[in-house]
């Protein structure tokens, strides 16, 4: 029997770093991290891992923060490269000062000018423009408010939104399994945590929507909107023993991603999102740590080995979503085998194809 494999060949898992740019401080802090990860090249932060990383990006934000509408002409011109190359993938909503539709509709106008298509959507903070009703509180999907604009930006070609869920599991689309949060250096804090994410399940499965994606420890699903536009929502992971929240930052990101979590990771099978802030720095010009560092090295050397498959959430996504859309079938006889592939999308997505 011939089947899609769930992730391409020869690896067993698939990851994806989410990095949402909340409190990046300028654009060359912002453009050497993306070189760091994506490069070999020498980098401020030494030499580069090699991976492949997208980030994210907001227009409307406080002058402090690194954004599209803050940055000059220069750092536009370099967000809509890296968008243009792939490596911004997410559109992390239109920003805390994005309050209209017009607001929306600015973005929108400019990113459409330039040629800069995205088709993921990551609900930000407060934003008012987010998707999320029961945990991000936004109304950018509630027809008549002032800051609704789904059908634009569904209209413009996002397909996936990730509306606040984050799973302390890694693996997605493999068994719902809790017990291995718990970790026996800390058995107090990792058991908590494992315990609200069986609680978390237990919900989902009887009482709660909000917990379903859960329970079952799906990736993706496909729902809608409140004014009923349909979307592929997803969600993300952070496995920190001590919870969700916890070490979400480019310094945390060296217990996050230890050897076990990825070790988990491919005995799994799994397919993971992370949740973090890479622009979330101590100190602007080494940002990076040891163990960060020796964490990400780790983790190149486990992509290059054809263990794990790193790459950015948008191609993570649409791979996932085609393995579950494709259909195959093979004719021929002994000499000769045709596999024929039915898809109705773009021939780009099934680059992996396995």
């Amino acid at each position: 029997m011939t089947s899609i494999r769930k992730i391409p060949y020869p690896y067993k898992a698939m990851f994806a770093i989410c990095s949402d740019l909340d409190e990046t401080a300028d654009g060359k802090i912002y453009l050497e991290m993306m070189r760091f990860l994506n490069t070999h090249e020498d980098t401020a932060y030494g030499r580069g891992v090699g991976l492949e990383v997208g980030n994210s990006i907001y227009f409307s934000m406080p002058p402090d923060q690194f954004a599209y509408w803050n940055t000059d002409e220069c750092g536009r011109e370099m967000i809509r490269c890296l968008i243009q190359s792939g490596h911004i993938d997410c559109l992390h909503s239109y920003g805390d000062l994005a309050l209209t539709r017009n607001d929306a509709a600015r973005a929108l106008e400019e990113l459409s000018r330039y040629g800069c298509k995205l088709q993921v959507w990551v609900d930000h903070g407060i934003a008012p423009s987010n998707f999320g009703q029961d945990i991000m509180r936004g109304r950018g999907d509630v027809i008549g408010s002032d800051v609704y604009h789904a059908d634009l930006t569904i209209g413009y070609g996002i397909k996936f939104v990730w509306r606040g869920r984050v799973s302390s599991v890694i693996g997605q689309d493999s068994s719902w399994n809790v017990s291995s949060i718990v970790e026996l250096e800390h058995p107090f804090a990792s058991t908590k945590t494992a315990a609200k994410e069986f609680l978390k399940g237990i919900m989902g499965c009887t009482i709660s929507s909000k917990y379903d994606m859960h329970y079952q420890n799906r990736l993706m699903r496909q729902t809608e909107l409140r004014d009923g536009k349909e979307v592929f929502e997803f969600i993300r992971t952070n496995p920190h023993w001590g919870g969700v929240s916890c070490c979400g930052t480019v310094e945390g990101l060296g217990e996050v991603l230890s050897e076990e979590t990825l070790k988990r990771l491919i005995e799994r099978n799994g397919v993971s999102i992370l949740y973090t802030h890479l622009g979330k720095v101590r100190h602007p010009i080494y940002p990076i740590g040891s163990k960060t560092r020796q964490a990400l090295s780790r983790l190149s050397e486990y992509v290059h080995s054809g263990k794990l498959l790193v790459t950015t959430t948008q191609r993570l996504l649409t791979y996932n979503l085609m393995t579950q859309t494709a259909s195959i079938s093979v004719s021929g006889n002994s000499n000769l085998h045709t596999i024929n592939v039915t898809y109705d999308g773009s021939a780009k997505d099934l680059d992996g194809l396995t």
